[in-house]
């Protein structure tokens, strides 16, 4: 009946993503409860048809409910677990690769071991799910090219977890894997989603060239994301992003001047090298967002 990737795209949510994982991979914390599920589902029960009186499982809406609950064991199991993981799903990032091989971090069994892993599924042999600690991304991808060098070709496919009522995890997954195969298999490729509603419009940050990298190049966009966490201070990079996307171009250019007034020498270098107010307004987002991704160093 359902296989473990049927679980994984009902997830609503980030949490339920989380616990999807743990339930699919068997957490050995959890191996009594899990191998009872597992040894159910080998000889699964459809659930009753939805009446007055009863039905299936109001999550799954295929397997019958528990005795004087609302959902089927596997579905209870997720949502109590989706509880649990709340706090780590919302500083975790879903990573979805499509690959000519599957990296050295999996292969190895290192993963489910790795505490900045959250969870990691093998689909087959060219596609594996993984849930990272977000600050963690830029490491996991260094240790990626580390292993590998170019001899890994893909795509790998990055976005953030999801809270209930936004968006639905599973879908997106689901948009995300659809494209997959447009991208040949030459070299490997990040796409880069900077935010969840990125998944359901690609192909116009796609025009505005913040969504697919080269593998180098994006781990050079964090390393640049680095440099700016750790040149400005946070209040600084509040007012940077306010001035660079004003509408009123006068208006940015009479504040710009009384900002960089209050600046080190070594941020109106950077920014002056990098000629940041000729950027457009995607690209301001994204460095934004990939600066959440990383973590700063103290100069000096």
């Amino acid at each position: 009946m359902s296989n473990p990737f049927d679980w994984i795209r009902q997830s609503q949510d980030g949490a339920e993503l989380f616990a999807t994982l743990r339930y699919v991979t068997g957490d050995p914390k959890d191996e009594g409860t899990l191998r009872g599920m597992k040894d159910e589902k080998l000889h699964p029960s459809l659930g009753p048809p939805p009446s007055a009186l009863d039905g299936p499982c109001l999550r799954c809406w295929v397997y019958p409910r528990q005795p004087g609950a609302i959902y089927c064991p596997t579905c209870q199991f997720i949502v109590a677990g989706a509880r649990e993981a709340e706090l780590l799903a919302r500083r975790a990032v879903v990573i979805w690769g499509f690959v000519t091989q599957l990296p050295q971090q999996l292969q190895s069994g290192r993963a489910p071991r790795d505490p900045s892993v959250y969870g990691a599924y093998i689909h087959d042999e060219h596609h594996f799910l993984m849930l990272l600690y977000y600050r963690e991304l830029q490491a996991w991808l260094r240790e990626l090219a580390l292993y590998h060098g170019g001899s890994l070709k893909g795509l790998l496919q990055i976005c953030p977890t999801t809270r209930s009522k936004d968006f639905h995890m599973g879908e997106m997954l689901c948009r995300m894997i659809y494209d997959e195969a447009r991208f040949p298999a030459d070299q490997l490729r990040i796409r880069f989603f900077a935010t969840p509603h990125y998944v359901y419009h690609p192909r116009f940050y796609e025009r505005e060239g913040v969504l697919t990298f080269e593998a180098s190049e994006f781990l050079q966009m964090l390393d640049m994301a680095v440099v700016f966490r750790s040149v400005l201070p946070p209040h600084e990079q509040k007012i940077l992003r306010k001035l660079l996307l004003m509408d009123d171009p006068s208006e940015a250019q009479f504040y710009w001047g009384r900002f960089l007034g209050c600046l080190t020498q070594e941020a109106k270098d950077l920014l002056n090298a990098w000629k940041i107010r000729q950027w457009s307004k995607p690209q301001i987002h994204l460095l934004y967002a990939l600066a959440e991704y990383v973590e700063f160093y103290q100069s000096g």
